[in-house]
């Protein structure tokens, strides 16, 4: 794979592996492989997965490239399987989501926004450093009406906070998840319902606010109370609002700039950790909104 990607040349020799190629891809060959050593020795062998991403990183001529290859587990599932940055940006996103009280996290489909914070939450929570966890989502449809749905509030918008209920399935469990929402613990609500609370001592996420207004995004970050903090993440290329209608997300990002308290973390295609094909497909349409021919981006991308 490190040969591959890189273009260079590996040979085992005299118990020693020696590396052929450019040198700067050399050089972050070497790097990579001392990591994946390192990691070794640690007791956690990287995946083909974890190189993946670590190699992506590289060619994107990114400093650190293989750091997350090291870094320290955000929290372990109830599966056991330990939750950590696959890529340097997402390393700094954790750090953000661990020092700052309010951190943006804007990138495309796939970088891990919503499953970081996510996990940081819960950490938080595990930790004893909040008492509670809060998610949010507006709730807007996605280029389609679903029409009536029959049951209660509750049945009604569970569709569309579904995504933030997975999330906490896969990192806490089901029946953890369930028995802390009966007890109030974590609450999962449409924004709307946000309106006129005071959130103390506890880790609030809105999630998809590309697709708030400016005054829902207000609302949401002055809720905000003494020993909170908040993570917001969404993508403000896909936004569900009507075409003359300013994304709230958007908006805050001007607004906010350089404001004392709060953290701008960007990801990039290059800190897509899905399925390979989600990466080729979102520089697909990219290229396709730029008015290149579809895939040339992808092949420009690789050929960089």
């Amino acid at each position: 794979m490190i040969e591959d990607k890189l273009d260079v040349v590996i040979v085992p020799r005299d118990g020693r592996l020696q590396i052929y190629g450019d040198s700067k891809r050399a050089h972050a060959a070497a790097e990579l492989l001392d990591s994946c050593v390192e990691a070794i020795r640690r007791g956690r062998a990287p995946t083909t997965h974890d190189i993946g991403c670590a190699l992506r990183s590289a060619v994107a001529d990114r400093s650190n490239a293989s750091d997350a290859l090291l870094s320290e587990a955000v929290i372990v599932t109830h599966r056991g399987r330990p939750i950590r940055s696959k890529t340097p940006a997402q390393a700094d996103y954790i750090r953000a989501l661990r020092s700052s009280d309010l951190t943006f996290c804007i990138g495309p489909a796939g970088t891990g926004k919503t499953y970081l914070a996510m996990a940081a939450a819960a950490a938080a929570l595990k930790a004893g450093e909040v008492s509670r966890l809060v998610l949010s989502r507006p709730i807007v449809e996605a280029g389609e009406s679903l029409g009536f749905l029959p049951g209660d509030m509750f049945d009604k918008v569970d569709p569309y906070l579904r995504p933030l209920h997975d999330a906490l399935h896969d990192i806490i469990g089901p029946e953890r998840t369930r028995r802390l929402t009966e007890h109030g613990t974590i609450e999962v609500v449409p924004l709307a319902y946000m309106r006129g609370r005071t959130i103390n001592d506890a880790f609030i996420i809105l999630d998809e606010a590309q697709n708030c207004t400016p005054m829902q995004m207000k609302m949401f970050l002055t809720r905000m109370g003494l020993g909170s903090r908040m993570a917001v993440t969404g993508d403000i290329t896909q936004s569900d609002l009507p075409e003359t209608q300013l994304s709230g997300l958007r908006h805050a990002l001007q607004v906010l700039d350089g404001i004392a308290g709060a953290r701008v973390c960007r990801l990039t295609q290059h800190d897509i950790v899905r399925h390979d094909l989600v990466q080729r497909i979102v520089l697909a349409y990219a290229a396709a909104e730029e008015g290149s021919p579809p895939g040339r981006q992808a092949e420009d991308q690789d050929a960089q």
